[in-house]
């Protein structure tokens, strides 16, 4: 039988942002990066503010209080944002 990401849990145990791009590494090891410009309110965001994410929910999710934004693990992990990649010249 073949596994599914639905059959799993997608948890982070570590997250950080490095020139706007922001660095979850997972539970099992994998680690996964996402521009910050890919979701609205982390497109507008300062490096100070971008820097400022947490850890909630146990893993499940990342908080940007002062933006008042929070993502899912497993909506990073599905590839869900709510802008698309520029495309390039």
């Amino acid at each position: 039988m073949n596994s599914t990401a639905a059959e799993f849990e997608v948890l982070a145990s570590r997250v950080w942002v490095d020139h706007r791009t922001v660095f979850v590494e997972l539970t099992d090891g994998r680690q996964l990066g996402f521009p910050a410009d890919r979701f609205d309110r982390l497109s507008q965001a300062t490096n100070e503010q971008l820097q400022k994410v947490v850890l909630r929910l146990n893993g499940y999710a990342l908080r940007w209080e002062e933006l008042d934004e929070d993502i899912t693990v497993r909506g990073v992990f599905e590839g869900r944002f709510q802008r698309a990649l520029p495309i390039a010249a």
